[in-house]
């Protein structure tokens, strides 16, 4: 396929400057003049680590709206909605700035665009998206509609989370001095950080790659997660903003946090494309014993939520329950249909490559959170490494996903090994990212389940 083909919003041209279209253009101003009313209207508040990463992100949102045309439209849109959410707010203020409480006298802001409307949408959303496509596998034709839903829908989820993200992070800075900060501060906002950049991943390779069939594998882990966080702000309520912990007031965090969660929902992309890839492999097995293998490490990873409760009690809650259940039901499904699945899935160089890429784009924003965590901690506890257990399992992660390129680079690792090591380490990130906070005490917690 031609350079010039692909819908991603490239040019045939070697200079990135050269063949671009007046919409290009506009595109670059309206984030130039983004960043300069950013910097007019909040640069006091800014200290000069925060205006070097607004300076930075400018160029960097061009480049990605050049090369991907699809996301160029999606910032546009999220721009829209944020500042029409803003002035919204702006109608009612109060002595720090917009009254958020009159904001539910506001139809917009009250059933859309306000945070936690916007993030119950961006659930819905992607609920409807992982229904629809796997509706397209039940479709008699390889090329239907259901999929182009899904699909569609999972670009709204993304827009929604976003939105939502972007004016959480205003609202924080309306409700007192000192309490403002970017919402990637506590396992609520983090889940839905996680939840909009692994589907964007998805969609991007999804464009990339010509196949949506995909999509209902990495949905999968997508809803799993929505599904973690819905209950997690019915008990906890999670969706308060609160102020910031005296550890996490520093300007490192905008950097570490969304790096490290690049890392998680590229890996976990990884895994769910390693699951279709032994799906496929599998299909024209008639021993249910020789799939038992795969069935059982669905059915761990579906049980992870429950293992992650400290209280046997509320793990075998009906909410936790049925979420195990319909979670292990699904797995059964999709190995009951697996011929009538790997027919609609892409090639396994196709997965192979899918696996490859989303794992080495996970590794080096993993690294390079890794080092800008050691950083952080240097200037919050005084030392770059203490052996913490979020650190020690941070580094259990890193070498594994080390080990897999390696073994891929080096040895031509390929097939059903690599799908197995990607799908296993779904269950060493699950629980770095979780199970260390539950289990082993030390610096770092997002919360507590």
């Amino acid at each position: 396929m031609n350079a010039t083909t692909l819908p991603l919003g490239r040019t045939g041209s070697s200079n990135a400057f050269t063949g671009r279209s007046l919409f290009d253009w506009v595109f670059a101003a309206l984030i130039l003049v983004g960043g300069g009313y950013a910097f007019s209207r909040y640069g006091t508040s800014m200290d000069v680590y925060e205006k070097g990463i607004l300076i930075g992100t400018l160029p960097v949102c061009v480049a990605l709206g050049w090369y991907w045309g699809s996301l160029r439209t999606l910032m546009i849109a999220v721009a829209v909605a944020v500042l029409l959410a803003i002035g919204l707010y702006g109608q009612a203020t109060d002595a720090y700035g917009a009254d958020l409480a009159k904001g539910d006298n506001v139809f917009l802001l009250k059933y859309m665009l306000s945070s936690q409307s916007a993030i119950l949408w961006m659930g819905v959303l992607f609920f409807l998206s992982t229904i629809f496509y796997w509706l397209g596998f039940a479709s008699n034709s390889a090329s239907n509609g259901a999929t182009t839903i899904g699909s569609r829908l999972a670009w709204a989820a993304v827009f929604m989370a976003i939105t939502g993200t972007i004016v959480r992070w205003f609202e924080s800075h309306q409700i007192g001095p000192d309490i403002g900060h970017i919402p990637v501060s506590n396992l609520y906002e983090v889940f839905i950080l996680f939840c909009w950049l692994t589907t964007l991943f998805y969609l991007y390779y999804e464009q990339h790659y010509g196949t949506q069939a995909l999509g209902a594998f990495v949905m999968l882990v997508v809803s799993a997660a929505v599904g973690f966080l819905l209950w997690y702000t019915v008990v906890r309520e999670a969706q308060e903003i609160q102020p910031l912990v005296p550890a996490l007031q520093s300007w490192w965090m905008k950097l570490h946090v969304p790096a490290n969660f690049i890392g998680y929902g590229s890996f976990s992309l990884s895994a769910m494309v390693g699951f279709a890839y032994l799906v496929k492999r599998h299909a024209a097995q008639t021993h249910w014993l020789k799939l038992a293998p795969l069935f059982l490490m669905g059915v761990v990873l579906c049980i992870e939520p429950l293992v992650f409760r400290k209280n046997p009690i509320e793990a075998i809650s009906s909410y936790w329950a049925v979420y195990f259940g319909t979670a292990a039901l699904i797995v059964g499904g999709i190995l009951a249909a697996r011929r009538r699945i790997a027919e609609r899935l892409p090639s396994f160089e196709v997965l192979d490559d899918v696996m490859y890429k989303s794992i080495a784009i996970g590794f080096a924003f993993f690294t390079i959170a890794t080092i800008l965590g050691a950083f952080w901690a240097a200037e919050a506890w005084g030392g770059y490494w203490s052996w913490d257990p979020k650190e020690t399992w941070a580094l259990i992660v890193w070498l594994n996903y080390a080990a897999w390129l390696h073994m891929r680079l080096m040895k031509g690792l390929r097939g059903a090994l690599s799908a197995w090591w990607a799908l296993t380490g779904l269950a060493v990130t699950s629980f770095a990212f979780l199970g260390v906070n539950m289990f082993l005490s030390g610096l770092h917690s997002y919360g507590t389940l």
